[in-house]
């Protein structure tokens, strides 16, 4: 159970800027974190959707002004130095902080948004217009970026055949996103009560997946299978639906492991994996947005709810994404 905590956050550096937090998301991975995994740093302050504005800069910042809006998503640093940063591939750096449940290289804990307020180096912070629907643009710092990163990297646009296996948080997202792209999206789901909301965002497709003849009929017709369920991957059941050289990726890591059944592989499938995007690629995802009124569907808690929704999100009843609004507090 989550309940209040009083903390400092560190001291503000000449690079940093102080951001007074607005909004919140509430993520199926601050769920993981807290409770499923067991291996969180205790006390724990989850969030890493988060929009605010900007109160304080220190003499170094060049990128944002006190007073203007900001996002911060689920980096706080990273060695900068690297290859993989020096590709923008900033979240598979070996030396990234995420915003919570992590350290700075001083032993510093981080914490995340479910506070006031964030200190962040600028260069972790996106300006946000403040003419955009601030409490639907913060899951776009994680859910977003976390959907849109798969979706270009594998080169998806017209002609492409995609598959989104569960309609939630992220599901909801990257439907738009592949529909956007001009791809032919068929929704994977375990209920047909969110098939009006799937067609409405773009899927051309809406298949339960307890129905065997039209799980079958789809037999290796998809390019890609995006699966952004929390749970580990049926493999035998969504792989023969990949075309050859098909590709299968798993957003985020689940709290288990899945059976990989080889014979499908001989067959040119593939299966692989996706975090966050960098941070070059994030601004892009939110420009992208902004420019097609890309947001979240999501529903406005108060602090005092947040228990009740994290038992909302294990239930899979939100309806896409929660957010915290901090004025409620």
């Amino acid at each position: 159970m989550l309940k209040p905590f009083r903390f400092r956050q560190r001291a503000p550096g000449r690079r940093d800027v102080v951001i007074e937090i607005m909004y919140c998301g509430v993520c199926h991975s601050d769920i993981h974190e807290g409770w499923d995994y067991g291996e969180g740093r205790f006390p724990m302050v989850p969030g890493h959707e988060i929009i605010g504005r900007v109160r304080v800069t220190g003499s170094g910042v060049t990128r944002l002004r006190s007073g203007d809006i900001a996002g911060v998503g689920p980096m706080v640093g990273c060695d900068r130095t690297c290859d993989r940063c020096q590709r923008g591939m900033e979240s598979y750096c070996a030396n990234v902080v995420w915003t919570y449940n992590d350290t700075f290289p001083n032993g510093t804990p981080t914490y995340g948004g479910y506070a006031s307020h964030i200190v962040v180096n600028e260069a972790f912070a996106f300006p946000i217009s403040p003419n955009l629907p601030l409490e639907r643009v913060a899951p776009l710092l994680c859910a977003g970026i976390t959907t849109y990163s798969p979706l270009k990297w594998w080169k998806v646009g017209k002609g492409t055949n995609v598959g989104i296996l569960g309609m939630g948080g992220l599901g909801h997202l990257a439907i738009t996103f592949a529909a956007s792209m001009g791809a032919k999206v068929t929704v994977l789901s375990g209920s047909k009560r969110k098939e009006a909301d799937a067609r409405q965002r773009g899927a051309a497709h809406f298949i339960v997946t307890s129905d065997r003849s039209r799980m079958k009929r789809l037999e290796e017709s998809l390019d890609l299978i995006l699966n952004v369920t929390p749970a580990p991957p049926d493999l035998e059941r969504f792989l023969p639906l990949l075309r050859i050289d098909g590709t299968f990726i798993q957003i985020g890591e689940p709290p288990a492991d899945a059976e990989l059944p080889l014979e499908e592989l001989a067959a040119r499938k593939h299966v692989t994996g996706s975090i966050v995007g960098g941070l070059a690629e994030t601004q892009e995802m939110l420009d992208y947005c902004a420019r097609r009124r890309i947001f979240a569907d999501v529903e406005l808690i108060a602090p005092a709810q947040i228990n009740d929704a994290w038992k909302r999100v294990l239930n899979r009843k939100a309806r896409y994404r929660y957010v915290i609004d901090m004025s409620r507090r």
